[in-house]
């Protein structure tokens, strides 16, 4: 054989040998460009980011987009009304997500989860004719979270969950915008994300069957400890009586440089800001090695001396004027000074529960065995949980804002200010929440409406556990007070 036909037979075994590596190389290459990654969308503007951007939730409890676009008409059965804007969430004029609903590219799809503003954002009417004006950074009083969880539990659960479903209507979806899945993504991604969503959702339906047996939260609540102790993995079925049905309304999160080295949470069970907003952020899908820990940055950095928005009615200046007396002897040592003036004795601390005779149910659900757990999260980090302490009441809050922070109490049990300067025994034991339209004259939203266009709102009953409305009352909180004095304080508290 001769020399050049040698070396061009090993060229071509070369070549033949070479090519599968090659192959593999460029098919690697592809699945990486196609499945790799980890992408948010990001947002300039702090107050877009609030509403839409990632805390890191979606990389490990998000949801496929196109998923979560098809799930309300293949489970409308499992909604108490048109959509996800039934479960109170709140749509934008042309944003196909709600505000709270963040996005990010994870493991070849657009994933979508809560952030922050899901519970912390809502809207106000001036009369059920008006248009909604968005407010960031208050209660998410509309929002009903256990009611989104039992929508993707019971479709999880439904038939129709299933690839034979939710491809031809994720399909549909897509043309209705001039595009469609590829053939890869019919056959293979979208079949796979389909049943990792559905084993997913199953695993948490049975972890939070608890729930089951507890009293509807209703929106604007949450019963924060007690899921965390599902996390936890506490034997929730054993859990003490005292400790169950603890519901607590959604804080508002504005202005949190004047509250650093209070205690937070509503039995200020931690005097950290920093680790109060990583556990709040469990909210939101994440977990330890999932928190983007840069974006969860920005929002607290944004919050820090972000302000109340101002109260948008007419205020009798001379009757707040004769407000400001009142409020100096009866409220300032607990809630501070003024507006903005955050200064008193007891401002950002405990008060015992025996003294503010509120419902204790929240404050039994924080268990000392909870706070020892709490004590393991982030190790290994140097944010390791270091605060968290079982405290004897409930915390004494600045008043910033008030007026967007109805219902009152911190199981949102009062519906008005008026009301919270009642005795126990005159306040409203049967109201409505949930509706956004607002009461200038009491200061808080229309509680007797039980709804309107298709749309029930929520039953409150203050006889149920958990629920109660009685404490903050006596002679040292205001509600001896004459009336013309009682409307006085409110005239001043609409400036804060």
């Amino acid at each position: 054989m001769s020399r050049p036909r040698v070396h061009k037979t090993r060229r071509l075994w070369c070549l033949l040998l070479a090519l599968p590596t090659v192959l593999l190389l460029v098919m690697g290459l592809y699945l990486w460009a196609r499945f790799g990654g980890d992408r948010p969308v990001v947002y300039a503007d702090p107050a877009e980011h609030f509403k839409y951007g990632s805390t890191g939730g979606e990389r490990e409890s998000g949801f496929p987009y196109w998923i979560f676009r098809a799930l309300p008409q293949l489970c409308a059965d499992h909604l108490p009304g048109q959509g996800y804007a039934s479960l109170g969430m709140i749509f934008e004029p042309g944003r196909p997500l709600p505000v709270g609903m963040s996005m990010r590219h994870h493991l070849g799809l657009e994933r979508v989860f809560l952030n922050c503003a899901v519970c912390h954002t809502s809207t106000v009417r001036d009369s059920p004719q008006a248009d909604p004006r968005l407010y960031l950074a208050m209660p998410a009083n509309r929002f009903n979270v256990m009611a989104f969880e039992d929508f993707f539990f019971n479709c999880a659960k439904d038939e129709k969950f299933s690839k034979a479903h939710i491809i031809p209507q994720v399909r549909h979806l897509l043309q209705q915008q001039g595009e469609d899945l590829d053939l890869l993504e019919r056959y293979v991604v979208y079949p796979l994300a389909v049943w990792i969503m559905r084993e997913r959702l199953l695993m948490l339906a049975g972890r939070f069957d608890w729930a089951q047996d507890q009293h509807a939260w209703g929106p604007g609540r949450v019963d924060t400890f007690n899921v965390a102790k599902v996390l936890f993995n506490f034997p929730m079925q054993a859990l003490a009586e005292h400790e169950q049905n603890a519901p607590a309304d959604f804080p508002a999160i504005w202005n949190q440089a004047p509250r650093v080295g209070m205690q937070l949470h509503w039995d200020g069970n931690n005097a950290l800001l920093a680790e109060r907003d990583k556990s709040a952020a469990f909210g939101t899908g994440t977990t330890p090695p999932t928190l983007d820990v840069a974006a969860v940055g920005r929002v607290e950095a944004w919050l820090m001396d972000l302000d109340p928005p101002p109260y948008p009615y007419a205020i009798n200046r001379r009757e707040a004027e004769r407000g400001a007396i009142i409020y100096r002897d009866y409220c300032s040592d607990c809630h501070g000074a003024g507006p903005r003036d955050f200064s008193g004795a007891a401002v950002g601390k405990v008060t015992p529960i025996a003294a503010i005779a509120t419902d204790r149910h929240r404050l039994d659900s924080y268990s000392y065995a909870l706070a020892v757990n709490q004590a393991t999260l982030y190790a290994g980090y140097p944010w390791r949980f270091s605060h968290f302490r079982k405290t004897y009441g409930y915390a004494n809050q600045p008043l910033d804002g008030i007026w967007l922070r109805a219902p009152y109490l911190h199981n949102g049990s009062v519906p008005t200010l008026w009301d919270l300067l009642q005795p126990t025994a005159q306040r409203p034991s049967v109201f409505y929440r949930g509706y956004d339209v607002y009461d200038q004259e009491r200061v808080g939203f229309v509680s007797s409406v039980p709804g309107e266009a298709g749309r029930d709102y929520f039953r409150y009953d203050t006889s149920v556990p958990g629920n109660g409305n009685q404490g903050h009352e006596g002679e040292a909180y205001g509600t001896a007070l004459a009336a013309e004095e009682k409307w006085a304080l409110i005239e001043y508290l609409k400036t804060f």
